[in-house]
């Protein structure tokens, strides 16, 4: 994975394919491995620049400190003007949904679509607040994430069906979930608390112009279709999806659902590359690229 010195910070991130660039972000508590299923199809036809969020897979470690959704924005912006990309589409799951909104809102001239899955811009439900800020305690207080909190933590990820029965998908996040090392754990908790102390973008959606997908698991218990349906009524015109039998990470338990919900938006909404080839006569001939 190529690295970039961001804010002060290294950060690791994937950059394959060739077309119109698109920016990916993974869902707390994964890397952008995540992504895999995506990836392999939309680099037949975009640029994918895919990074670890801070104290997340290869990336730099944050500091003691609070560390909020418009921070990760401005990282991101960062890494895209560090990549001298001045147009982009935005892609996120959960978290990366989030800044993804934010940076649509802020860079309206640059991000030229968005698609964000089991993703919520709305505040926190005190209950939910709750729930997962006593996760947070837990990791904080052993420097790890053990057994039993893994335990806890499955259900907000996957639907019933995957966890009975999928275990090539669940398998693999309840081993990156032991893999985290004490050094990562406080940036990880910081960035925790800054997903669920989040403030409102709601009000905000209707001067969004960005053309926008929503995609959500019909089974998603940590941004249930509910929310979806809030964020969409607040927006003109945004498409939204709801995936059957599907939890919060749908991209692994729906690939071929998501991936065909992510071309057809793409297709429709950002503009083609057109570049030249050459033929064996010598004439130049065109074709498109995404």
């Amino acid at each position: 994975m190529p690295t970039l010195r961001i804010n002060g910070r290294l950060m690791h991130y994937l950059d394959e394919g060739k077309g119109f660039p698109l920016l990916l972000g993974h869902s707390f508590l994964w890397n952008a491995n995540m992504w895999r299923p995506q990836i392999d199809i939309l680099t037949t036809q975009y640029r994918c620049i895919v990074p670890d969020l801070w104290s997340h897979g290869q990336s730099e470690n944050l500091p003691h400190a609070p560390y909020r959704i418009p921070n990760l924005a401005h990282d991101y912006w960062a890494l895209m003007q560090a990549l001298d990309l001045s147009e982009f589409g935005v892609i996120g799951l959960s978290i990366g949904g989030m800044w993804g909104m934010q940076m649509a809102l802020h860079y309206p001239e640059a991000v030229k679509a968005v698609a964000i899955i089991g993703s919520y811009v709305g505040e926190e439900p005190e209950k939910q607040h709750q729930q997962f800020n006593a996760l947070l305690d837990t990791a904080e207080q052993f420097f790890q994430i053990p057994s039993s909190l893994q335990q806890a933590i499955l259900p907000y990820f996957f639907s019933d069906k995957a966890l009975n029965s999928r275990p090539e998908i669940v398998q693999p996040f309840k081993s990156l979930l032991s893999s985290y090392t004490h050094e990562q754990i406080p940036g990880l908790v910081n960035i925790g608390r800054g997903i669920f102390s989040r403030t409102s973008l709601l009000d905000r959606l209707v001067d969004l112009e960005t053309p926008t997908l929503i995609l959500v698991g019909e089974e998603d218990r940590s941004r249930p279709p509910s929310h979806a349906k809030k964020m969409a009524n607040h927006m003109d015109g945004a498409e939204l999806h709801i995936i059957p039998k599907t939890g919060h990470i749908a991209n692994l338990e729906s690939p071929d659902i998501v991936n065909q919900h992510l071309l057809t938006f793409l297709r429709k909404t950002l503009k083609p590359q057109i570049v030249s080839t050459q033929t064996s006569s010598n004439k130049k001939r065109f074709r498109v690229l995404a």
